[in-house]
């Protein structure tokens, strides 16, 4: 029985066998291998080497850093802190006492001049004095305009809306009554009514004293002219919605082509419009209001279109030749009013309105004509041709005050001081039957005796203090008025007799001592 398994000699096929005994053996490879690993350890140490210098680099600052972007901008100045020292305290100026005597009728005491220095107020104005607003509590604050506040420069020194200085040389009159007479009697729309007033008086006896109802322009001229004459204007004082509604009427008057304020009614038209804009420029002197510029310069422009060439005016528009002092005297007021106020005028006007006083002033004597020399003031033939002429010297006081205000002094002017010395002859006195109680004469002569003061302004103001306080009304509807006595009050009626004595009133503040007397 043969084996199942075979014998060693016989588990590798012959060819195989001779196979492995043809190659290299074992012993024969390691030995080759250990030949060459002295190189193979010098690689692998190499290797090892290099690797760890590589791990040694900080690869990451190698990488790629984003790119810094730079803006650039103006640091702000930092201020600098300043601390400032603190005011030395000021010594308190004590208030210059002015010792002050009692007033009496028989003493009346001279008064000061006032400041002749001129408060320039150019400023923007009171835009919105014609705004509804302005009609209103508004009317009277600062926000709405600026204006120069009265008091100070050509005119005068009349307060800051809260009257005049009280204790002046009509030191036994008070002008506040008779300007709320005048307040009270103002219709809505803003005019005084020359014959219509009395509608006012709706309990007690009406007053009475109608005017010509033709002069409403005229009469609401002069009602402004004294509200404006104790410092209340369109920005300021007690009365200020008074003045702004009057102005205001007044410019609805105008003739927005001509400028003519009111309608031609009659031959004296022209006085009404010189009054008007008298108002209207010391309205504009104090507002500076742009809207009321350009109508107060149209009514000035209408002046200098009624002035005859080379000379004056009268009453015809245009102008006719004919010539008179009273309706000059209107003219020459309301362009210095307008020339102060920094209005276009027509300044040819002054020389030529002083030639013509010459030419009317009796150089002996001083006395200056109505139309010519030696020609008393006018009168109505049948009207009031009854009150005297004498006795009264109303166009030299207007030929006086004129000049003063165009730079005529009685020093150079002999005229001046021979016309003052008939004014002292003639002073304000008071007359039961009315026939000497001439507001237009006392207005004028005011303003041209102030003006020169000294004596002439002492005795003039102690007879007006006492013609003023015995004529003015202090009875019921009345109180605080003037009846319209004299040659013209029956033509402007109670609202321009008591608008003219308020303005005598007035006369020692109104306006600047442009002749520096005393």
């Amino acid at each position: 029985m043969q084996s199942r398994h075979p014998s060693p000699s016989n588990a590798f096929p012959q060819d195989s066998l001779a196979d492995l005994h043809d190659g290299p053996t074992f012993h024969e490879l390691l030995f080759e291998w250990m030949q060459r690993a002295p190189w193979v350890a010098i690689s692998v140490a190499a290797h090892v080497i290099v690797l760890l210098v590589l791990s040694l680099i900080p690869w990451d600052l190698l990488e790629r850093e984003e790119p810094v972007e730079f803006v650039a901008g103006v640091e702000p100045d930092v201020p600098e802190l300043y601390e400032e020292p603190e005011p030395e305290p000021e010594e308190p100026i004590e208030p210059e006492k002015v010792e002050q005597e009692p007033v009496v009728l028989e003493d009346v005491p001279e008064q000061p001049d006032p400041s002749e220095e001129f408060i320039d107020t150019t400023a923007d104005g009171d835009p919105t004095v014609f705004n509804d607003t302005s009609l209103n509590s508004l009317v009277g604050s600062d926000l709405i305009g600026i204006g120069g506040p009265p008091g100070g420069g050509p005119m005068g020194n009349r307060g800051d809306g809260e009257g005049g200085p009280k204790g002046g040389p009509t030191g036994g009159l008070d002008v506040r009554p008779a300007l709320l007479w005048l307040v009270a009697h103002q219709d809505a729309d803003g005019k005084w009514d020359a014959d219509g007033f009395m509608k006012h008086d709706t309990v007690g006896e009406p007053t009475t004293g109608p005017g010509h109802a033709e002069h409403d322009v005229g009469v609401t001229g002069l009602a402004l002219l004294a509200l404006l004459g104790d410092g209340h204007t369109t920005m300021r004082g007690e009365f200020r919605d008074n003045v702004s509604r009057g102005v205001k009427w007044l410019i609805d008057q105008q003739d927005p082509d001509t400028g003519l304020i009111g309608e031609r009614i009659g031959h004296t038209f022209l006085y009404d419009h010189g009054i008007a804009t008298l108002a209207l420029c010391e309205a504009y002197y104090f507002s500076r209001s742009p809207l009321l510029k350009p109508k107060v310069q149209k009514a000035v422009s209408l002046v200098t279109q009624a002035r005859n060439p080379y000379g004056v005016w009268r009453y015809d528009l245009p102008p006719s030749g004919d010539a008179d002092t009273s309706v000059t005297g209107w003219m020459i007021l309301a362009l210095k009013s307008a020339q102060e106020a920094g209005l276009a005028i027509d300044s040819a006007a002054f020389p030529d309105a002083l030639s013509w006083f010459d030419e009317v002033t009796d150089p002996q004597t001083g006395r200056t004509g109505y139309a010519a020399i030696g020609e008393a003031s006018s009168r109505i033939p049948s009207v009031n041709d009854h009150f005297p002429t004498e006795g009264t010297e109303s166009m030299t006081s207007v030929a006086i005050l004129c000049r003063a205000f165009l730079g005529q002094t009685p020093e150079d002017t002999p005229a001046m001081r021979r016309g003052a010395e008939l004014l002292r002859e003639s002073l304000p006195e008071h007359d039961e039957d009315g026939l000497t109680n001439d507001m237009y004469y006392w207005y004028y002569g005011s303003y041209a005796m102030f003006q020169l003061g000294g004596r002439d302004w002492k005795a003039w103001s102690r007879a007006l203090d006492k013609a003023l306080v015995r004529t003015q009304r202090q009875d019921g509807n009345a109180k605080g008025s003037w009846d319209p006595d004299g040659p013209w009050g029956m033509v402007g009626g109670r609202v321009y007799s008591t608008a003219l004595g308020a303005l005598c009133c007035e006369a020692y503040y109104r306006y600047s001592r442009v002749l520096g007397g005393r």
